[in-house]
């Protein structure tokens, strides 16, 4: 089979004003990058919300991927073959993941959005911008210091780090050295405050407030210094005044996609921009979107952190699954992965049954999908859909890595199904427990954690922060495992679970919790992807997935 730049790049794309009118869109309310992709002015095109959502989200990852964009834009393609007006919304790839280990996040085989290359590279330039928005923040933080620090920070409590949008271990701890001497730290950008206020917000003024609302730090006197302390708050807005407008694309298929915003789920909230995702649920009917890595993560944070936000609603949740994965939770090793195996199968099946369990907290509108891969057998197949039977919880296949949108008629019409059920949504917890209720309720209802301890340092910081209850969480901690340990595969249960550090996120709205040993800044492999990528003197790039 050809590689999926081989299978993108033979792709007749259409002109992306034709995909513009599929949905309704104006070409005078297009920004145009060339022919295949444009900005929206999503403006004039809101107040409807007539289409139903549906989140695709999978039990725990493992380093072989489990498809859920795959699986996404498949189902949507299948949603538009059945005659459903339907909308992809998608996150955008960061290029620390491209040019290390996981890929781009395009999809696969010939379920993929297309310009596949433009889209896992620099694409509209929206990571770019939010880069240089929150570099400017930091860039305004020890000017303000070095000009007499008239507002009084204490550099010691200063809490808004740098980003850089590439894996670098070495940005990891810095020193400023400069009037005033500084530790500092730079986070990757998909997991920057300033990501997360990009997606959290609803149009370019609550963006622009919600910039000026970040926490720099601290004075001396304990009282808190804000981004708008500094009269930057219309200069970080201007900077983010074409990156706020959704970008347009298409599936190999011609059928248009969204994509816009791209946090990392395992040490952010994990899901593209409310902006994008109520633009498509005003132009169709049916809008699928993903949540980063499991449930236990980016399925969790859309609920409890978008969702509450936003006024959202899922009318369905497509589960992800691999008989890899449950072989990897069956701690079957990288060289016997493709062997079939039954019995190993049927011992991954806890992992399942947890991401299940938690589904059902929020809903019950639910369909467990098993993305087929060539090396798997019926007989191994056969044992999954009976345990879903045995479970009374919907079961479908998809194959769209082979088959395109065809692949997942059978996923579509059950999906449809689902959707026309009462739709029974609710959230984890409610907004008046306090933060560590809402922690211990996540890390208890969704972790399966038995007890959750926190050192003396997040205590006290605690203490600093208590005014802001009211907020939900966003928990950083491994996607590997439920818990906060990679190698407590399966279902781990009643364990203890250590809250290392705490920060509050005030223009995104969250307070971020830190477990287990979580890096804001990730670090290259031993063999990044980044030697396999090349290009040739007509333009044509490969290695890049």
């Amino acid at each position: 089979m050809k590689s999926d730049i081989e299978i993108s790049r033979l792709c007749k794309k259409k002109n992306i004003k034709e995909v513009a009118k599929k949905i309704g869109i104006l070409e005078e309310d297009l920004i145009l990058y060339g022919n295949y992709k444009a900005k929206i002015d999503y403006k004039k095109y809101h107040n409807k919300n007539k289409g139903k959502l549906i989140l695709v989200t999978s039990i725990n990852p493992t380093p072989y991927g489990e498809g859920k964009t795959t699986v996404s834009i498949g189902l949507g393609d299948a949603l538009n073959k059945i005659n459903k007006k339907t909308l992809m919304v998608l996150r955008e790839p960061s290029l620390g993941p491209v040019f290390g280990i996981k890929g781009g996040a395009t999809g696969g085989g010939y379920a993929q959005i297309v310009p596949m290359d433009d889209i896992n590279l620099h694409f509209t330039g929206d990571l770019h911008a939010i880069t240089s928005c929150n570099n400017l923040i930091s860039a305004a933080i020890d000017n303000h210091l070095y000009f007499g620090n008239k507002l009084n920070i204490n550099p010691e409590t200063i809490v808004f780090n740098r980003c850089m949008d590439m894996n670098d271990r070495a940005l990891r701890n810095i020193t400023i050295h400069g009037k005033i001497t500084r530790e500092e730290s730079f986070n990757i950008t998909a997991a920057s405050e300033v990501m997360s206020v990009f997606c959290l917000s609803h149009d370019l003024m609550d963006l622009k407030k919600n910039l000026g609302n970040i926490l720099i730090g601290y004075t001396y006197e304990g009282n808190e210094v804000l981004v708008k302390d500094l009269n930057m708050e219309g200069a970080l807005a201007t900077l983010l005044k074409d990156a706020i407008k959704p970008n347009l694309v298409q599936t190999l298929e011609n059928n248009p996609v969204l994509v816009h915003g791209g946090p990392f789920a395992n040490i952010a909230h994990g899901c593209n921009s409310i902006i994008a995702t109520k633009l498509g649920l005003n132009l169709s009917d049916y809008v699928v979107t993903e949540a980063g890595f499991g449930s236990d993560l980016g399925a969790e944070k859309f609920f409890d952190i978008k969702c509450r936000r936003a006024s959202l609603k899922p009318n369905c949740v497509v589960l992800v699954l691999t008989l890899k994965a449950l072989k990897y939770n069956a701690n079957v090793p990288k060289e016997e992965i493709l062997t079939p195996s039954v019995e190993k199968v049927r011992e991954g099946l806890p992992n399942l049954m947890a991401h299940v369990e938690n589904i059902l907290k929020y809903t019950k509108n639910l369909i467990v999908c098993l993305n087929k891969y060539d090396s798997d057998t019926l007989e191994e197949i056969e044992v999954v859909e009976e345990y879903c039977n045995n479970m009374k919880i919907e079961f479908s296949i998809c194959d769209s890595y082979l088959n395109g949108g065809e692949g997942s008629i059978t996923l579509a019409n059950k999906v449809v199904d689902i959707c026309n059920k009462e739709n029974d949504f609710k959230l984890l917890y409610e907004d008046n427990l306090s933060i560590k209720e809402k922690i211990e309720k996540v890390a208890t209802e969704i972790y399966h954690a038995g007890k959750v301890e926190y050192t003396k340092e997040v205590e006290e910081k605690l203490k600093r922060i208590e005014r802001y209850n009211a907020l939900p969480v966003c928990i950083a901690k491994t996607q590997y495992s439920i818990s906060d340990d990679p190698k407590k595969l399966g279902y781990p249960k009643d364990y203890e679970v250590t809250v290392k550090d705490i920060k509050l996120y005030r223009g995104a709205s969250f307070i971020t919790v830190l477990l287990g040993d979580i890096m804001t800044m990730p670090g290259l492999s031993r063999v990044p992807n980044l030697e396999s990528i090349d290009i040739n003197d007509k333009e044509e790039i490969s290695g890049l997935f």
